[in-house]
């Protein structure tokens, strides 16, 4: 049935603190007697006090390339650079190795997944699915496959994989099964480099030094991303370590951007002004060309 129907998407209205009320989660239950919540919604984070109040035997270490990019007329992606050590008072513990998870979030947002159905020689939406928060961008690069280094109780706490990075679903939903539907986002995000899992791109030396490269797609949204590294070891998490990326548009760009925000009025009677001219001329440029 995968090929038998298309989705379109489209931006909700929801304010803020409608998304963070949302019932409902991608997040399967906490498991019978954990002590931490497994995101209620998208504002808390699944750790336990006890795992804040621990200090980690391996810590991180980090720096980024760049905690800024700039978009411009002609920018066509960037590259992040995100290199670190293990900070470490005691030998290399015996047993597997240890593991690097890095991830590079973009600001969630809500949205509506629909379903496309033919009817009577028409495609048109018909089933939907309204997500309360999903992020714009977001890479998981890894030092080795996923699901091998990584336990599903510790991705449920920290909402590491693809699937997990959707928040929470926004309100009663009209359809019995979501999954096909939150699969279908992560496909076409995927398909516009939105959404990327790259396992063993983390480079890991003698489990002390490691780097990886995120390229960032040129379709990016404005916000502060946000950039975690998690230490794992027996597919837990040993340590984490956040740092923030700036996205902005600058110049021109910035300026028609905050345009049709502030002045839409302004904005569209200016568009309309430069399609007309455009028209004018590329009419007139004809009219010459043919009389030549």
């Amino acid at each position: 049935m995968r090929g038998a129907w298309t989705l379109a998407l489209c931006l909700s209205l929801a304010a803020p603190a409608a998304m963070a009320q949302a019932p409902g989660s991608t997040v399967p239950p906490a498991p019978a007697g954990s002590d931490f919540p497994v995101y209620p919604h998208p504002d808390q984070r699944g750790v336990s006090k006890s795992d804040e109040a621990r200090v980690p035997a391996e810590k991180v270490v980090a720096g980024l390339s760049s905690d800024a990019v700039a978009i411009t007329a002609s920018f066509d992606g960037s590259d992040i650079l995100i290199y670190g050590a293990v900070k470490r008072e005691t030998p290399i513990p015996d047993g597997p190795p240890l593991q690097v998870i890095i991830t590079v979030e973009a600001p969630a947002e809500a949205l509506t997944i629909w379903r496309k159905q033919r009817r009577a020689g028409i495609w048109i939406n018909t089933d939907r699915v309204d997500i309360g928060a999903a992020p714009g961008f977001y890479a998981v690069a890894t030092s080795g496959p996923l699901d091998r280094i990584l336990l599903p109780e510790w991705d449920s706490r920290y909402r590491i994989s693809l699937p997990l990075a959707l928040r929470a679903f926004g309100g009663a939903q009209s359809v019995e099964d979501t999954v096909p539907y939150t699969e279908a986002l992560i496909r076409l995000r995927e398909q516009n480099g939105l959404y990327r899992l790259e396992e063993g791109s983390v480079k890991l030396v003698d489990q002390t030094l490691f780097r990886a490269d995120v390229s960032l797609p040129a379709n990016l949204i404005e916000g502060d991303y946000k950039t975690r590294i998690f230490l794992l070891r027996n597919g837990e998490v040993v340590d984490v370590y956040r740092a923030p990326i700036e996205v902005r548009k600058v110049g021109v760009e910035r300026w028609l951007y905050r345009l049709a925000f502030d002045q839409p009025l302004l904005y569209g009677l200016m568009s309309l002004a430069v399609a007309v001219v455009a028209g004018w001329g590329a009419s007139t440029a004809f009219r010459k060309l043919r009389r030549a």
